[in-house]
């Protein structure tokens, strides 16, 4: 019999930079999906969001790394080792390359309201299980999006997700938290060079312990 693998729940992001909000809502996804841990995808960039305000990879990490302290949360830009631009190559590279782990893709009500502007966005949601996490200001653009059209069709509890043996896909999973109003974009707007900060050494990998270097181009969405 095979062993079944650790359960990780996926968050892609800029974090330009991570907050708290990023923290207080991978440890609500934790127990309410009982993972065994989160792994923060920093992108390189995204190429639905401007580049004039994107700190440097390296800060991004850090800042990460710094807000994941001392929780099951590793911080990864896996997406440079991989050669993977978009969220759905990155998501089939990560399988192949950890086959014994069990993955869920985690995002925002925000990013459900443009996901079908994604790469391949149905792909997506056939590699993995999808649980959305909800926005203050975005649910209603959520559910009126054309990919939730299609997605409702595959919704399921999150007693099933976190239940069942083996994980299938297309699954959603809507998951609803106390509302967080923090955001990077405020941050940004409080403290403009809030990168600085960050500057100095190389910093390593959480998934893949290589030392991470700010790319001079990439994205993902």
């Amino acid at each position: 019999m095979i062993r079944k693998g650790p359960r990780i729940g996926l968050l892609g992001g800029s974090f330009n930079p991570a907050h708290g909000g990023h923290r207080r809502i991978s440890l609500a996804i934790l127990r309410e999906l009982a993972l065994d841990e989160v792994w923060w995808l920093v992108s390189p960039g995204n190429p639905l969001k401007g580049r004039a305000d994107m700190a440097p990879l390296s800060a991004r990490v850090r800042s990460a790394r710094e807000r994941a302290r001392r929780a099951p949360i590793r911080v990864s830009a896996i997406e440079g080792a991989l050669g993977t631009r978009y969220t759905v190559d990155t998501l089939r590279a990560l399988k192949a390359r950890f086959p014994r782990r069990r993955f869920v893709w985690l995002m925002g009500a925000d990013n459900l309201a443009q996901f079908h502007r994604w790469k391949d966005w149905r792909g997506i949601a056939r590699e993995m299980p999808i649980a959305v996490i909800n926005r203050p200001g975005y649910d209603g653009r959520a559910v009126a999006s054309p990919a939730m059209a299609w997605l409702r069709r595959y919704r399921v509890p999150a007693a099933r997700l976190r239940n069942r043996g083996e994980w299938s896909a297309p699954a959603l999973v809507v998951l609803r938290f106390d509302p967080d109003s923090r955001s990077a974009t405020e941050l940004r707007r409080a403290n403009p060079d809030w990168a600085r900060a960050y500057a100095g050494r190389p910093v390593r990998d959480q998934v893949t312990h290589d030392l991470i270097h700010d790319p001079m181009q990439g994205g993902s969405a």
